[in-house]
């Protein structure tokens, strides 16, 4: 199966871009990488905006089933797409209509509609806002914790080793890159302490180091114990990130304009 696949992923070092990487490397799927850099905005060039309308990463390009291009983008959209048609061995999933399968959707889900955009927003007000909003930080931080803690009471009460039984699945790595990552939203990850402990499960597997690494090293790990390169680094993600935000609003404007 690995053989009839043509995959090329457009990625950066983000929780949603690794969690495609480390899928592809559970799979064991040979695929070709372009690293998109929003410092220069690759990602609203209109050559990646044939591949991803929306302009975010992660996206994917395949030879399909009858031997034509597809695209797919959005991350949970591609981790469905690639255990659908090459995890024929469930590997990372469930056969297809059982009771696993259905509660794996579940979480990635709750990942996709709750812990990704609410840590994504700790991240914006504690890190890449001009300036402190305290309501921002503490509603997205604490809803942040919230999940955090549905995770953890999850994996204690169950007690499997992944979110569904003791086999690591998609809705398990759609995670790993966002919990990893606690710190820089302001979450001690210590106060949960069963998912902690899956967290270091997952750092652990050999496709996870490998797929973090995707397309440039992993360093949050090691940017979380330093907090003078934490600082630089916010103080980084800020100018891109308000300056994408700029850019965003002058083009709104522009098209509205023209109307």
């Amino acid at each position: 199966m690995a053989s009839e696949s043509d995959i090329h992923l457009y990625t950066t070092q983000t929780p949603n871009g690794i969690k495609i990487s480390i899928t592809l490397e559970e799979l064991g799927l040979p695929y070709k990488v372009t690293k998109i850099s929003f410092q220069e905005n690759t990602q609203k060039e209109p050559w990646f905006l044939e591949i991803n309308p929306n302009g975010r990463i992660p996206a994917l390009t395949d030879k399909f089933t009858d031997g034509k291009p597809i695209r797919v983008f959005e991350s949970g959209s591609i981790m469905q797409y690639l255990v659908d048609r090459y995890d024929g061995e469930h590997r990372i999933s469930y056969p297809k209509g059982s009771r696993e399968d259905v509660e794996v959707t579940s979480w990635v889900f709750f990942l996709n509609a709750g812990v990704g955009p609410m840590q994504g927003q700790a991240n914006h007000f504690g890190r890449y806002c001009p300036e402190k909003i305290e309501y921002g930080i503490n509603r997205y931080r604490n809803e942040t914790r919230r999940l955090y803690g549905v995770l953890d009471k999850h994996l204690s009460d169950a007690g499997t080793e992944y979110l569904v039984g003791n086999k690591c699945t998609i809705a398990d790595i759609a995670h790993w890159g966002w919990i990893s990552a606690a710190g820089w939203a302001g979450v001690e990850i210590e106060e949960f302490p069963t998912l902690k402990k899956w967290e270091d499960r997952m750092w652990a597997r050999p496709a996870t180091k490998k797929g973090a690494n995707v397309p440039e090293p992993y360093r949050m790990k090691e940017l979380l114990a330093d907090k003078a390169a934490m600082e630089k680094h916010a103080a980084q993600g800020q100018a891109w990130v308000q300056g994408g935000m700029k850019d965003d609003a002058e083009k709104l404007k522009a098209r509205s304009a023209q109307k």
